[in-house]
């Protein structure tokens, strides 16, 4: 059955250049909307450029050009390096057009005539230097949950909290550093506080991210428990001067950027229907039958989880089908950083002259649907790269194409072939549908994994019947001829398997001279696009240097960290200690085991934790030893409510870590696949008749 799909990607903001980290979500997105496209599926995949608000405002007035100037300017950016990546939107539009202000201005007064928007008078921060309201993303300070300095005044990029501005501790503008005052100003609230918001998200956000329980699990905590009520009532509204859209009817007053960055998803598809004859309302209208997937970096599902939907359904259009988070991008384990060369664009990747498919496919090799970040390690880069596409894959061609283009003009062996083929290499065919469900459940990383599997297999036949060999050998020669038709189809299927992840892949053809599909990274290439990127910080490392020295034995990163930001990534690396890939284990003695003290526990109790994104509070209790509070990462794989009374195991005589959130008494145990980053993550669980507090040996 031809499916109807219509695919999405977060709208990059246009106030900066394409780097490796916006990267991961297009390229995700571009893999699942060809495997589709591959399957015979209608299936069209838009997204636009977020044009509006007052950084776009003001870099315009800083660069002395008009904002449409600006915007106009770096889409020709944007698109550029998103083809440079071969990330094949079929339209790719801006906010900043009469489609996007023609949905914005209906689904505002639709809103309003269900008695969704009111009018009231706030106190908002106004920047006395600068005589301007000041915007949430332009006023800074404490996050009012949980301490963290210079966070915007919207959310928290710490522990994940949205609050109004006013919340801050210690607030300045970002704009001119002053420090705001408050003036009183009319503003439109979307009223999700409604009990009609409430009961429909409550119903709506398990279905919209039925895919991922961790997104689900935070939502539920924005949410509350049933029958409370912790959402508040949306500002949709910022005053003049202003870069967007003004609300009809209401002079001086414009829509905040959040409420027309999504419509611009419903603005673009319109766009793209007018060039290609396409029904708008068959996929965007109430009871489509359409399939319309969001994806999105998990730092905005707040927005696409819980305000977009709502807005859409009280609007009288469609909601998603789902939304698809994915997490961040860490390089080499740390945040992008400009210091280390590290904070990588688009732009700059390719002007180095590295391959885009070689990013693509390690990238889709770490994907895997959830919400857990990932990490570009550059060394490993190099390693998987050479070794799976050059060492692996390619090599299949490499060890064929030319004896058939010198020995057989070209011409592949047809009779009995596909006999041969299954005797010869079997299963390589009936992976197909295996390889196509892990695409289908965008957990590319185990599809490439199988792929490389097969790889594996194909290349073993390679050294059991040495072509290079036969061909040396008198009489040999129809062996030769199936051999390498037998590799070149071999290669043609995981070309098919690779081609979602490695779309520039030759297609089929007569056998030519064979050259080299791809060439192995040099990691001289590596160095030079760290130092490419690198901003010198020559005089700020140096004093930095001075003043440890004289306090502390000389750190082991190479890059210099703020106090603040040196304890954000220690808490962040203790936070992600569970369910992470070890390196081989080396044996060890038996008194070493004994030394670990494995108890079976019983969960009395387990809690989210606010403001952690995998942690999840058990309180164990382990018999005579009383009960243990122990915090595990554990919560992209269960509810829990779910594991409240059931038995697992745990190392009781782990000391006790001091964490954010409180301290952990001990380690519970669990299994995944071998990298860590499987979507099955499984507890261990004792036999039936096992008590808590007994030893396990």
């Amino acid at each position: 059955m031809t499916r109807k799909i219509l695919v999405t990607s977060a709208l990059p903001y246009a106030n900066g250049a394409i780097h490796l980290g916006h990267l991961v979500e297009y390229i995700q997105t571009d893999i699942w909307t060809r495997f589709q496209k591959m399957r015979g599926h209608e299936c069209w995949f838009v997204c636009a450029d977020d044009t509006h608000g007052t950084p776009i405002m003001l870099r315009a007035e800083k660069e002395g050009v008009t904002p449409e100037q600006l915007i106009a300017r770096v889409h020709a950016e944007h698109s550029r390096d998103f083809a440079g990546f071969h990330v094949a939107f079929d339209n790719y539009h801006t906010t900043h057009s009469e489609e996007t202000r023609h949905y914005a201005e209906d689904i505002f007064g639709k809103l309003k005539a269900a008695g969704l928007i009111e009018v009231r008078s706030i106190e908002q921060y106004y920047d006395p230097v600068k005589n301007m309201f000041l915007p949430d993303r332009f006023i800074k300070g404490e996050c009012p949950k949980c301490g963290t300095k210079d966070q915007y005044g919207d959310a928290c990029e710490s522990c994940g909290a949205a609050y109004a501005p006013t919340d801050l501790k210690n607030p300045y503008s970002a704009v001119s550093g002053a420090q705001p005052v408050l003036k009183s100003s009319d503003h439109y609230f979307f009223k999700l506080s409604d009990p009609r918001c409430q009961e429909f998200l409550r119903r709506a956000t398990r279905e919209v991210c039925k895919a991922q329980p961790e997104a689900i699990n935070k939502l539920q905590e924005w949410l509350g428990a049933p029958g409370e009520n912790k959402l508040t009532d949306w500002d949709i509204s910022r005053d003049a001067p202003y870069f967007g859209f003004e609300i009809p009817g209401a002079p001086g007053k414009f829509f905040y950027v959040w409420l027309d960055a999504p419509i611009g998803y419903m603005g673009s598809f319109k766009n793209f229907c007018a060039k290609k004859g396409l029904d708008f309302d068959e996929f965007w209208g109430k009871g489509s039958q359409a399939e319309l997937y969001h994806f999105i970096g998990k730092d905005i599902l707040y927005f696409h989880a819980l305000f977009w939907p709502a807005e859409l359904e009280f609007a009288g259009y469609r909601t998603p089908t789902s939304v698809f988070a994915h997490g961040f991008l860490t390089v080499d384990g740390a945040k992008m950083s400009k210091s280390r060369g590290t904070f990588i664009t688009a732009e700059s990747y390719l002007a180095q002259g590295l391959n885009p498919e070689w990013l693509r496919y390690y990238f889709a090799a770490k994907l895997n649907g959830t919400m857990e970040d990932i990490d570009l390690n550059l060394e490993d880069f190099t390693q998987r790269v050479n070794s799976d596409l050059v060492g692996k894959y390619i090599n299949i061609a490499s060890r064929a194409a030319g004896f058939v283009a010198k020995r057989f003009e070209g011409k592949l062996l047809h009779s009995h072939l596909n006999e041969r083929f299954q005797a010869e290499l079997p299963g390589i065919m009936e992976a197909a549908e295996e390889i196509a469900a892990l695409y289908e459940a965008r957990d590319s990383a185990r599809a490439l994994r199988r792929v490389m599997a097969l790889a594996d297999q194909i290349n073993q036949y390679v050294d059991k019947n040495q072509p290079w060999t036969l061909a040396k050998q008198e009489g040999q020669e129809a062996k030769l001829h199936e051999v390498c038709s037998l590799l070149i189809n071999a290669f043609r299927l995981l070309t098919i398997y690779l081609k979602p992840v490695l779309p520039k892949l030759p297609p089929a053809h007569l056998i030519n001279a064979y050259e080299h599909l791809m060439q192995r990274i040099d990691p001289k290439q590596i160095d030079a696009l760290i130092a490419a990127n690198r901003e010198s910080l020559e005089p700020a490392v140096a004093q930095a240097a001075a003043a440890a020295a004289a306090v502390a034995p000389a750190p082991t990163s190479s890059a210099p960290h703020s106090p603040q930001r040196h304890a954000q990534h220690q808490q962040a690396t203790e936070d992600k200690t569970q369910g992470q890939a070890m390196p081989a284990a080396q044996h060890i003695s038996i008194d070493d085991f004994g030394k670990v003290d494995l108890r079976v526990a019983r969960i009395a109790d387990a809690q989210h934790v606010e403001g952690a994104d995998k942690l999840i509070r058990l309180t164990l209790d382990i018999g005579e030893g009383g009960t243990r509070n122990v915090f595990a990462g554990i919560k992209s794989a269960y509810d829990p409510a779910q594991l409240v009374g059931r038995l697992t195991v745990m190392v009781a005589n782990l000391a006790p870590r001091k964490m954010k959130f409180g301290m952990s008494e001990g380690m519970v145990l669990a299994a995944s696949d071998a990298d860590g980053k499987s979507p099955g993550l499984f507890l261990l669980s004792p036999d039936s008749g096992a008590q808590p507090g007994m030893k396990v040996k």
